[in-house]
């Protein structure tokens, strides 16, 4: 596994560095398109990358809807030429002004806000109104998570009560179901299956009402292939292009590679058997309960503490011979790659073995322009 991360002009890299491999990207890429039966049928989440040349890479294989957390994200989008974009927050705040700004900034892209609550969806349409347009948007779906959305049973009521705000136009409805981590696949698709049914019903009976209520987003990544048979539901991964070691290790039912990878070296040998990286909770996500990421290129050790700059491991009993040098460099594949990435402010793109580029995480501040 080792190999398929290395290259050339690695000793020149300024380490801790966060690796993408461009031709990983795109196989994962083509397999999501393949596994949805086709582009259009995906509206993607950008959360996990944040950057401008990702986004590219999927309008070049033809996916043109995004689903963004952040108005720095969906700038992003936008400026890349996303026709359609979910902001699958809810706006609270000042980002209600920044959402209208943002719509009215780009009139090629078709924006969508999220909503769960009736204050803030009243608050959206006047700000909407005030600025000469009606901000379309899809009902947040309490799928079990628990996070956010409306509850299904309560659903019909409030597309009731929110399809007379002015300003507003309700469109369909944003269903994430992030609490769909069942490594077992025929558990998750059992559970998702049957939540799935309900919704359908429900919709079904929303429609007759209002009838402009027509897209469905639903899914996120462990759910993705769950969903495959929902007839006119757009899917919605997002960690699945990128990919890491965390959803390798636990669904492996998911045909995808890990794509980026974080270049490190050995800083220290503070004792025998003992040996220290440059990888700290600065350079990689210290968020996943357990390992953090997969270290690459050496065996039989287990970490021992993590600071800010510093990532100790210990070699196990009888393999103290085979503790890394000072200066060797070495990969590790993180456990969940979308705050990694938020990490740094730019990425070096690998691609045959060749640095080839290198890429700004653009939206990795919360705020660009608006």
């Amino acid at each position: 596994m080792e190999q398929q991360y290395c290259f050339s002009g690695s000793e020149n890299v300024i380490t801790p560095a966060l690796i993408y491999y461009r031709s990983l990207i795109e196989e994962n890429t083509k397999t999501a398109i393949r596994m949805a039966g086709g582009a259009d049928r995906l509206w993607p989440h950008m959360k996990s990358h944040k950057m401008a040349d990702v986004i590219r890479i999927s309008l070049m294989y033809g996916i043109t809807r995004f689903k963004c957390a952040t108005i720095a994200e969906a700038e992003v989008a936008a400026s890349c030429g996303a026709e359609q974009i979910v902001i699958a927050y809810p706006l609270v705040g000042p980002n209600i002004g920044r959402f209208v700004q943002l719509t009215g900034a780009f009139p090629k892209t078709h924006f969508y806000a999220i909503g769960d609550d009736r204050h803030m969806l009243k608050l959206l349409g006047e700000e909407a109104r005030a600025a000469g347009i009606c901000a379309d948007v899809l009902v947040d779906v309490n799928m079990g998570m628990n996070r956010t959305g409306v509850p299904m049973e309560c659903l019909e009521a409030f597309c009731d009560d929110c399809a007379g705000f002015s300003g507003i136009s309700l469109r369909g409805f944003h269903c994430y179901d992030g609490h769909r981590t069942e490594p077992d696949y025929e558990k998750r698709m059992e559970h998702a299956r049957g939540v799935d049914q309900i919704l359908k019903e429900t919709l079904t009976g929303i429609r007759i009402k209002h009838p402009d209520c027509q897209i469905v987003i639903v899914g996120g990544s462990p759910s993705f292939p769950c969903h495959l048979d929902f007839e006119g539901a757009y899917l919605s991964p997002g960690t699945l292009f990128i990919y890491d070691y965390g959803y390798s290790k636990k669904y492996p039912d998911l045909p995808f590679v890990p794509a980026a990878a974080v270049l490190t070296r050995v800083v220290s040998r503070p004792r025998e058997g003992f040996f220290t990286i440059d990888t700290g909770c600065k350079a990689i996500a210290s968020d996943p309960q357990g390992v953090r990421g997969l270290l690459l290129g050496v065996g039989h050790c287990e970490p021992v503490l993590q600071s800010e700059e510093h990532w100790t491991f210990r070699m196990l009993p009888g393999y103290e011979e085979e503790c890394p040098q000072v200066g060797k460099e070495l990969f590790v594949i993180p456990t969940h790659i979308c705050p990694t990435s938020a990490l740094y402010d730019a990425v070096t793109v690998v691609e045959n073995g060749q640095i080839t580029d290198h890429w700004p995480v653009t939206a990795r501040n919360r705020r660009i322009t608006y």
